[in-house]
């Protein structure tokens, strides 16, 4: 089974280092980021949590350049998003995101899924591109299913594919938006084994996420939200031992209490 099967085993990354200050964004007349700052040192891995709706999403989507901002400033490794064209680009192609819904070309079949990118963005060669991609399927531990379309991988199986693609863009800082809350039970345990490898390496990691049990084994800080703010920033020992916050103490209860 592949919970007693041994972890994947990943490359050493080259990591990189988050700033965002006075972080501010609308929808509308909606405000859901409220003067963010938050700094991730190169190599960090921090677990953002919170009530639904409290901006964790959108506050690494914002990280990641898939929303714009209206106040503020975030800088990756130096680089400032929204300056300008090219300073965003460049931002953004330290990081990797893997979302909630996985997000695979359905008409793909999972090694196309993987070396897309790799061609039309980095203009690697067919062959290159496949033996970057058979890599990281490999690491994530589904090589086999390379030539399989996404409809015919569980859930568990499709998320893997999703980080693995990631990877293949050789990203400095991972970004994970709620990896498992599309998944089965049975199949949580399979991406977050990967996610945790992963993180072993040294890999810069930002992950939303309500499995409090992988975030208390891999986390070095934990980043509470509620209502578009951090209101709390604690090393997991700290957070889950002696919460400061009420609201977030509230959050652990209810959560662990499941």
């Amino acid at each position: 089974m592949l919970a007693q099967a041994p972890l994947p085993v990943f490359a050493v990354p080259t990591t990189a280092h988050v700033r965002v200050d006075g972080l501010n964004k609308w929808f509308g007349a909606l405000h859901v980021l409220k003067d963010i700052d938050l700094t991730i040192r190169a190599g960090a891995r921090i677990v953002v949590c919170g009530p639904s709706g409290s901006g964790k999403s959108t506050l690494i989507r914002c990280i990641n350049g898939l929303e714009p901002f209206q106040k503020g400033t975030i800088q990756l490794d130096g680089i400032a998003m929204g300056r300008n064209t090219r300073d965003t680009a460049m931002a953004c192609r330290l990081t990797g995101m893997v979302f909630q819904s996985f997000n695979l070309f359905p008409h793909l079949t999972v090694l196309a899924n993987c070396t897309l990118a790799l061609r039309r963005v980095l203009l690697k060669p067919a062959r290159e591109a496949e033996e970057i991609a058979m890599q990281h399927l490999t690491a994530v531990r589904i090589p086999e299913k390379a030539q399989a379309y996404p409809a015919q991988l569980s859930g568990g199986q499709q998320q893997r594919v999703a980080i693995a693609r990631a990877l293949c863009l050789n990203p400095r800082i991972m970004l994970f938006d709620e990896p498992t809350s599309a998944l089965d039970p049975e199949m949580i345990k399979e991406v977050l084994d990967v996610m945790i490898a992963l993180a072993k390496t040294g890999m810069t990691m930002v992950c939303v996420t309500h499995e409090m049990g992988f975030a208390r084994e891999i986390a070095d800080e934990i980043v509470f939200m509620d209502d578009g703010r951090i209101i709390e920033r604690a090393s997991s020992e700290t957070f889950f031992s002696a919460a400061a916050h009420p609201r977030a103490r509230l959050f652990l209860d209810t959560i662990l209490s499941h």
